[in-house]
């Protein structure tokens, strides 16, 4: 369950650091939680999906690395990703 590129750029252009941007922490979370909400609604109505479940744990293990990582690094764009995504962290 892909992103459409649209929504995708959008994301980028909103969490980048710098024009240029496209792979940094902040973007990719942001990244992963609009594929996590996606795959979440999907299960909703496909409980018995489990290769869908299965990409969603390693998609929340991914995402659970990088808020780590950017925690220990820069904590004040922990603090902005996780209030602006609505992320429990």
């Amino acid at each position: 369950m892909a992103i459409k590129k649209e929504i995708k750029k959008q994301l980028i252009s909103r969490y980048q650091k710098h024009p240029k941007d496209a792979g940094s922490a902040g973007v990719q979370i942001a990244i992963f939680t609009k594929r996590i909400n996606e795959i979440t609604r999907h299960l909703a109505s496909h409980p018995k999906d489990k290769s869908s479940r299965l990409g969603l744990i390693k998609l929340v293990a991914k995402r659970k690395k990088l808020l780590a990582y950017l925690k220990r690094v820069e904590p004040q764009s922990f603090e902005k990703i996780t209030n602006e995504l609505q992320i429990r962290a």
